[in-house]
């Protein structure tokens, strides 16, 4: 039992730092656009593009090598190739003289990455003892990357390309990616396909991919998806410019208040997580979505950073529910040989709509209204979220476990 639990807590810190580096690659446009902008005379609608574009090959990438990491001989390798891949491309994103070729580099970007969270979770569905299997889930689905993508990457992207420019910032991106393809060539187990005992999971098994569609929690997690990633590609990639341009932050107050971001991820992450694997997933992702509308206004409404920060923290719970809908929920529902594929499709048919479609229309919206009309944007996301999240079956072990007994 140490054994398993030792080879389980490994694997859970070292996904943590692969999807961790993702959205420390993903987030550094955000931090850094100001700076480009600057450079390449790009506006609101580039930024959008910008997102949007990633998010699309991502999305497909997710759906795709999600479902062939379920057929796939070795996870293993093809955990490594994708973080080599999203590594190089995030460095080269420096060596860009326009946007044309800016764009082309997101986009590759996004195909490598879009597969790393199908492979990790599926990964993680297979070592993790059923009650650690949603803090497991929630630590490296939200608390690595709101701790490597927005509390270390603002500062840390922001002083670089301050002192030596951004397109330095971008190129020391490649060294932590290398890092991490070591430790999961030598420390990481090409395991099998997860194994989740079926006393645990809610529905008969499915075996074409299409019973995925027609599975009632997948299809309300799909949904969700579309509206959550909403309110976080929408927050996450246009907060830097709000601060600045609308709030009148300097670059320093900026880079501390996107850096809340980051710590409160990094606790609810793993917070939201937990209290689900002792209430439930269905009323944890409720509650905590209801708290998330609200991030978004505080930003509009909040007068000074101090109290701006602290509002943020207590209100920036979404990251923690995303472990829920995107994650959890789906690996206690379907079959242990689909759970890369669902989790791919979930993630991939949301990261269209929320991270495709919605950004593109908040920055053209934003260039025309105003950027706070951004806001707005987002609290609805959360908000009908929270309304879908009313659709979902429980999936938690302890509250099954209850009803049984019932």
């Amino acid at each position: 039992m140490n054994k398993i639990n030792s080879y389980e807590n490994r694997l859970v810190i070292i996904l943590c730092g692969c999807f961790g580096l993702v959205f420390f690659d993903r987030l550094a446009m955000s931090f850094l656009f100001p700076f480009v902008a600057q450079e390449l005379q790009l506006n609101n609608t580039h930024l959008g593009l910008l997102s949007s574009t990633l998010a699309l090959t991502w999305a497909l990438s997710g759906i795709l090598l999600g479902a062939y990491a379920d057929r796939a001989p070795s996870k293993k390798a093809l955990l490594i190739v994708m973080v080599l891949a999203f590594s190089i491309l995030s460095a080269l994103s420096g060596a860009v003289t326009s946007f044309i070729s800016l764009l082309i580099y997101r986009a590759l970007m996004g195909v490598a990455e879009g597969a790393v969270l199908p492979i990790s979770q599926s990964l993680l569905a297979a070592e993790s003892t059923p009650h650690r299997r949603g803090l497991n889930m929630g630590l490296v689905n939200a608390t690595a990357p709101g701790l490597l993508g927005s509390v270390i990457a603002p500062p840390l992207l922001i002083a670089i390309a301050t002192s030596y420019g951004w397109r330095n910032a971008f190129y020391v991106t490649i060294i932590p990616g290398l890092i991490m393809a070591l430790l999961v060539w030598f420390y990481i187990k090409n395991c099998p396909t997860a194994n989740i005992p079926k006393a645990e999971r809610v529905y008969k098994v499915p075996v074409k991919y299409k019973d995925l569609l027609k599975n009632r929690n997948i299809l309300i997690c799909m949904l969700i998806s579309c509206f959550y990633i909403s309110w976080f590609i929408t927050i996450i990639s246009f907060t830097p410019t709000f601060l600045i341009t609308v709030k009148h932050f300097p670059p320093e107050t900026m880079g501390k208040v996107m850096s809340v971001f980051g710590i409160a991820s990094v606790f609810w992450g793993f917070v939201v997580s937990a209290i689900s694997d002792q209430i439930g997933r269905k009323p944890a992702v409720i509650f905590f979505s209801i708290i998330a509308t609200f991030c978004p206004l505080t930003l509009l409404y909040a007068d000074t950073p101090e109290s701006m920060m602290l509002l943020v923290f207590f209100s920036y719970t979404g990251l923690g529910c995303f472990t829920l809908f995107m994650a959890t929920i789906p690996a206690e529902t379907v079959a242990a040989s689909l759970v890369a594929t669902s989790l791919g499709l979930i993630m991939g048919v949301g990261e269209v709509f929320g991270g495709f479609v919605t950004p593109t229309i908040a920055g053209i919206a934003a260039d025309r209204y105003g950027l706070s009309i951004v806001m707005w944007i987002a609290a609805g996301g959360s908000l009908i979220a929270t309304i879908l999240s009313c659709f979902l079956i429980e999936t938690a072990p302890i509250k099954l476990a209850v009803l049984r007994k019932a």
